[in-house]
């Protein structure tokens, strides 16, 4: 079977330039929806991060919906200086977080305290008890995602809030299992990430930030002067069970989606593709552009169009 050079890391084969591990090349006939996949709800192709400040200038407290589809839930929260989550987990679900202005102190069971600024990520295990503090003198805002339909849980000495279609009931839960994935990382600061990408040949790469079997997160660094020229009749992969969904942390992004003229995507603007759509994802402008490309797979399939086996 012939080989193929395929992404180091999940979302990096949208790039030529990132093509750096060899798997099996699989030929096959892919489904593909008749009917053009679309936005619904919340979900948007692009939200731009500084039309969102805009619309909510003057709030310290806000929340926006960037995401909400069968595999994962996206929401920018901002919140004022004293502002603290009562300590919660969830019970099957790990959570994470992209930090876009001011500070938060996060106390996660088995960990020393610590305090998020402006390009952390940070994530949290399921079953693992956490709290965030709004601290410093300006509002914080995250993005944060989760997977769709979680459910929160709180210790027993919390009170839970009221919740429309539920009771909160006295519960006994097994602990997590102590074995996560060795590439998970509670927290990293975009500069730490950077300095790992920048080591890797051509200074390129797709560093995983957290997986599981419900959800990758992938940091993927480079380039546009590293990348040949824009193929216009490239129309990049589809996934064919589940969406895409990036946020911009350093540089521009461009982005061709099916049905749509390309696009770019500037600092903290989120991207959203539903399933079945082609799209792709380049490096753009001078200097280093990063985007983290989250879904709900440990694996997710990247489907390219392909001439047919010869009878």
């Amino acid at each position: 079977m012939r080989k193929v050079l395929v992404a180091a890391g999940l979302a990096a084969c949208a790039l030529v330039g990132t093509l750096t591990a060899q798997r099996n090349e699989i030929l096959a006939w892919g489904p593909k929806t008749i009917k053009p996949s679309e936005w619904t709800g919340n979900n948007r192709p692009h939200y731009v991060y500084a039309d969102l400040l805009a619309q909510h200038k003057g709030q310290a407290s806000w929340h926006q919906v960037v995401l909400d589809d069968e595999h994962l839930k996206g929401v920018y929260i901002s919140e004022p200086p004293g502002t603290k989550t009562p300590r919660r987990f969830h019970a099957d679900t790990r959570e994470w977080w992209v930090i876009t202005q001011g500070q938060i102190r996060f106390t996660i069971d088995g960990q020393e305290p610590f305090v998020a600024s402006k390009g952390w990520l940070v994530q949290v295990p399921y079953r693992t008890i956490y709290s965030m503090e709004t601290v410093g003198t300006e509002p914080s805002i995250r993005l944060e995602t989760n997977i769709a339909g979680a459910k929160t849980l709180y210790p027993m000495d919390v009170r839970p809030p009221k919740l429309d279609g539920f009771d909160f009931v006295p519960v006994r839960i097994a602990g997590p299992v102590m074995k996560d994935f060795p590439t998970n990382r509670i927290h990293a600061t975009y500069e730490e990430l950077a300095a790992e990408a920048e080591a890797t040949p051509r200074h390129q790469a797709t560093l995983r930030f957290a997986h599981d079997e419900r959800g990758t997160v992938n940091f993927i660094y480079g380039r546009e002067s590293d990348l040949p020229p824009v193929n216009l009749a490239d129309k990049g992969h589809y996934h064919p069970e589940g969406g895409e969904f990036w946020i911009v942390l350093s540089g521009h992004i461009r982005y061709k989606i099916e049905g749509m003229d390309p696009f770019i995507a500037g600092l903290y603007d989120t991207v959203y593709v539903p399933k079945s759509k082609f799209h792709l994802a380049r490096w753009s402008g001078e200097g280093p552009s990063v985007r983290l490309a989250m879904n709900g797979y440990f694996d997710i399939a990247h489907l390219f169009e392909a001439p047919p086996a010869k009878k």
